[in-house]
C-alpha cells in the first residue's frame, strides 16, 4: 500500500508572500482550529496509551519518547516538563531526540536515518518489558523512530506511535496508534506547524492524564510541584491558605519546611 503522504501535500493557500501580515495570521488561525478536532478523534487511542502508562507506572516502570526534528524536541520538551510540575523524579518520562542534546538546537545532518540508533540508545538506558516507548514522526517515516519501534515490540515492550499520515510505516510498528490528521500545512511541508501543534497536545494530554491517576494532582491543583521560583512558592502557599485556612505567612512557613503543598497538608492535618 502506497502512502499517503497528507503533511507532504501542498498549501491549500496560494502566493503567501503576497499577502498582509493580517491575511498570513488569519489565515495560519483558521488552519490551527483544525487540529484539536483532529486530536479529539484519537481519543480512545490515547485513552488506550495512558491506561497502560499507568499499569507500568505503578510497577516501577517508565515512559519513554523517541524521534527526530520538531518531534524529538516536543518529546523532550514535554519530558522534561515532568518533574516541575508533578515533582516525579526525571527518571520516568524520558524523551530521546536523534543526534543528541545538540539536535535540540541544530540540525544533526542524516541523525534520523539511521535505523539503529535509536534502539542502541534506549538500551543504554535498560529499557525493557516494565516500560513503554511512544515514537513521535510527523511524517510516520523517520527510521531512527521505525528502528526503535521495532525492536522495542520485539521485546514485548508496549509502543505506541503518533503520526499525522494515515497508515505510516511508524504506526505499523506500535501497538497503539494515534494519528491526528491535520491536513496539509499552512507553508507545504512545514510540520512544525499544525502536525508539531497536534503532537503537543497529544502528548499533554498523556502525561497529564497519567500523572492525574498516578495521584500527583489533587483537586485541580499541582501539589506536588517543585518549588523553583517565587511565583511556584506564591502558588503553592495560597494553594495551603485554601486548604487549611492558615494566614499567608503560617502556610508560606510551611511549605518551605516540608517543600511541597502535599506533604506540608499532610503533614499539617496528621500534626491536629
Amino acid at each position: 500500500m502506497t502512502l499517503i503522504k497528507i503533511t507532504e501535500q501542498a498549501s491549500i493557500y496560494e502566493n503567501l508572500e503576497q499577502k498582509s501580515v493580517s491575511e498570513i495570521l488569519t489565515e495560519i488561525n483558521r488552519e490551527d482550529r483544525k487540529v484539536a478536532q483532529a486530536v479529539e478523534k484519537t481519543i480512545p487511542e490515547i485513552e488506550k496509551l495512558v491506561t497502560g502508562i499507568v499499569e507500568k507506572m505503578r510497577r516501577g516502570g517508565r515512559l519513554f519518547y523517541i524521534g527526530a526534528g520538531t518531534s524529538g524536541r516536543l518529546g523532550v520538551l514535554d519530558a522534561s516538563e515532568i518533574p516541575p510540575t508533578f515533582g516525579m523524579p526525571d527518571s520516568y518520562v524520558i524523551g530521546l531526540i536523534a543526534g543528541g542534546d545538540r539536535a535540540l538546537r541544530n540540525p544533526v545532518e542524516a541523525a534520523e536515518d539511521d535505523m539503529d540508533k535509536g534502539w542502541e540508545e534506549l538500551m543504554a538506558h535498560k529499557i525493557n518489558q516494565n516500560d513503554v516507548l511512544v515514537g513521535i514522526a510527523a511524517s510516520g517515516t523517520t527510521p531512527y523512530v521505525i528502528g526503535a519501534l521495532r525492536r522495542a515490540r520485539e521485546k514485548g515492550i508496549l509502543t505506541a506511535a503518533i503520526s499525522c499520515n494515515p497508515g505510516s510505516p511508524v504506526a505499523a510498528e506500535a501497538e497503539i496508534k494515534i494519528e491526528p490528521i491535520v491536513g496539509p500545512e499552512y507553508v507545504t511541508g512545514s510540520t512544525r506547524m499544525k502536525s508539531g501543534t497536534a503532537q503537543k497536545m497529544v502528548l499533554n494530554m498523556i502525561t497529564t492524564a497519567t500523572m492525574i491517576k498516578l495521584g500527583r494532582i489533587k483537586g485541580n491543583r499541582m501539589v506536588n510541584m517543585q518549588l523553583t521560583n517565587q511565583k511556584l512558592v506564591d502558588r503553592g502557599t495560597r494553594m495551603i491558605v485554601d486548604e487549611l485556612s492558615l494566614n499567608y505567612e503560617q502556610a508560606k512557613n510551611l511549605l518551605l519546611l516540608h517543600g511541597s503543598v502535599k506533604q506540608a497538608i499532610e503533614s499539617y492535618k496528621n500534626a491536629q
